[in-house]
């Protein structure tokens, strides 16, 4: 990003901006008050010129004026204050005799407006009209000339504090030292507020450009947690209060990022999962379904050859097929549900021991045919839970079938209620092969499959037959857990078997 473009760029090019102009404002406005300041001062210091004039000069004679008078006043003035001009007034304004050269004097009567109000003694300065100039306007003196009784009003004597001078006098006041001086502090004053402002900017937007990069290195990764370096963490720490909102911004991008790299994990974990869910489902539905369609083809080919016995078995083993491949779909769609989060729970009270009773008489069959002794140990004292009754007899199903497929014959499953913690504790366990360690944390993985003999579906001598299922039912026990506030928990010894346990509170 350029310099232009960029906050700091536009901070300072609107600081330079304000600075020149409360420069040229500074200059302007310290010219025009240096100038009615110096008017100020010349008419207050003046002001009662006009009047001692008056008193000690008699300047009308008889109704007429006194040129005698006259002249030595307008003498004894040029030689005290050259550029002071006397001008005598009638009673009505008009010019009656001037000290000023004939051919510069320009009007022949002066407004008296000014010279009343300077009479009533209003704020300085007052402007009045300059006889040389017409339209433009100077600083005056003014004193009302009666006559010697002082009831008559004969005129006014108007003196001209600076005529054409005063331009003069501004002009060079404009090029003296004092003012270049003053001119050159002004620019030094600006340049170091500049130079002052452009630091504190560059501090103030430093932050900003470090969460800037941040972003820019964020984007660039597709939006993965950026890699250590140079303005890639917040710079607050964790237990440190945000000083503004450039650190409050600061601290909620960092999370913002934090938390995007999570769900980008998250996802690419659940696209990696999606790819593997096709490949399991694709291999766990491609079994049933070709065992099912080959009996059911052998069946249509030989079915007038094969003996009853032979057409029982074939017909028995596509009914195991279908009611596997049934059950697998069947998971999948309840699987399917839980993640999305549309399983609704009906909660009520039940007692666990009875429903523990209920799921063991209905897999005892299952155990037989297997060779596997199950057992239950029931506290009937444990007290009523509140729960899906439905569910929770899922997991214990899947639970009890997971120990049973997995335990060799003549083993033993055992399947326990007690009281604990205000609640009860179930726990399933089993003598069968056992876990391997690094399998432990992915069990619980949707069809996820063990790598060696040593896992749950390991099979060989005083092992079961029975196949690996899709890997769905503990999955489906974790999310019904999940649900009901709990967690199962799992402990096994490679070898010598497995316990699953979890519990379950009286409330929700």
């Amino acid at each position: 990003m350029t310099l232009r473009r960029s906050l700091y760029g536009r901070l300072s090019t609107v600081l330079l901006a304000l600075l020149l102009a409360v420069g040229v404002v500074g200059v302007v406005v310290t010219l025009a008050t240096t100038g009615r300041y110096l008017e100020e001062v010349d008419q207050k210091l003046h002001r009662d010129v006009a009047e001692h004039m008056v008193v000690e000069n008699p300047l009308f004679q008889e109704g007429e004026v006194n040129e005698e008078g006259l002249h030595h006043l307008f003498h004894m003035l040029m030689v005290i204050n050259p550029r002071i001009e006397i001008y005598l007034l009638s009673a009505d304004g008009a010019i009656l005799a001037y000290s000023a050269p004939p051919e510069r004097v320009q009007l022949e009567r002066v407004p008296l407006a000014p010279i009343e109000r300077f009479l009533a003694g209003e704020r300085l300065p007052l402007h009045g009209a300059n006889p040389r100039n017409p339209g433009t306007e100077t600083i005056f003196s003014a004193a009302p000339i009666r006559s010697s009784e002082g009831e008559t009003l004969q005129g006014y004597l108007y003196v001209v504090l600076a005529g054409d001078q005063l331009a003069g006098v501004v002009e060079r006041l404009r090029g003296s030292y004092i003012l270049r001086l003053s001119a050159w502090t002004l620019v030094a004053s600006v340049a170091i507020a500049l130079l002052a402002g452009l630091l504190l900017f560059r501090r103030l937007t430093r932050r900003l450009s470090q969460l800037d990069k941040r972003m820019h290195r964020l984007q660039a990764s597709g939006f993965t947690q950026p890699s250590p370096g140079e303005g890639a963490r917040t710079t607050l720490k964790s237990d440190q209060e945000p000083r503004d909102e450039i650190d409050r911004l600061d601290r909620s991008f960092a999370a913002m990022a934090e938390r995007i790299a999570d769900q980008i994990d998250g996802l690419e974990q659940v696209d990696r999962l999606r790819r593997e869910l096709v490949g399991n489902v694709s291999h766990d539905l491609r079994t049933p379904l070709a065992s099912l369609q080959g009996y059911l083809e052998t069946l249509l080919l030989k079915d007038g050859a094969l003996p009853a016995s032979e057409r029982r078995h074939y017909l028995e083993v596509a009914a195991s097929q279908s009611e596997r491949l049934g059950k697998l779909v069947e998971e999948l769609f309840e699987l399917a549900k839980l993640d999305a989060g549309e399983t609704q729970l009906e909660i009520e009270r039940f007692s666990m021991a009875e429903l523990a009773q209920d799921v063991a008489q209905k897999l005892r069959l299952t155990a037989e045919q297997r060779g596997v002794h199950l057992t239950t140990t029931l506290d009937r004292a444990a007290p009523a839970v509140s729960g899906d009754l439905r569910l929770i007899e899922r997991v214990l199903v899947n639970l009890v079938d997971n120990a049973l497929r997995h335990t060799p014959e003549k083993g033993k499953v055992d399947l326990s209620v007690v009281a604990a913690n205000g609640g009860v504790r179930v726990e399933v366990v089993d003598t069968g092969c056992g876990i391997e360690t690094n399998d432990l944390p992915l069990i619980f993985d949707r069809f996820f499959r063990g790598r060696g003999e040593g896992t749950r579906a390991a099979s060989g001598p005083g092992k079961t037959s029975a196949p690996q299922g899709a890997g769905l039912g503990l999955a489906i026990s974790k999310r019904v857990l999940e649900l009901h506030g709990s967690s199962i928990e799992v402990d096994s010894t490679l070898g010598l078997g497995s316990s699953f346990s979890f519990g379950l509170s009286t409330s929700r």
